[in-house]
């Protein structure tokens, strides 16, 4: 085989590679609800949140405080298997007063 010829064939090989590895990583992350949407120049509090999982039918909850005296709940969204007819259960966020989530 021609030395150029192999040379395009290893690079076109470990293109095709890093294609399907990340193509996996990404769908594996959003299958399981931990995807997350980028923020603009990594700005922004990003402690993490207290997380409850519930038994599979039902989304996840994940809560945090998001400011003085602000705390926030958001579920998981869910998406059934059925190829034919799938059902999207969005993701659900809601703000609440809480005394107990004050600037340190």
């Amino acid at each position: 085989m021609h030395r150029l010829t192999r040379g395009l064939l290893g690079a076109a090989f470990a293109v095709l590679a890093v294609l399907v590895v990340s193509g996996c990583s990404e769908k594996h992350y959003d299958e399981r609800g931990k995807a997350d949407a980028p923020v603009a120049g990594r700005a922004g509090e990003d402690s993490p949140a207290e997380v409850y999982n519930f038994p599979d039918g039902f989304g996840n909850l994940a809560t945090k405080c998001v400011g003085d005296g602000r705390r926030a709940y958001a579920t998981t969204k869910w998406v059934s298997d059925d190829e034919d007819d799938p059902e999207i259960v969005p993701a659900n966020a809601v703000i609440v007063d809480d005394p107990g989530c004050r600037k340190r």
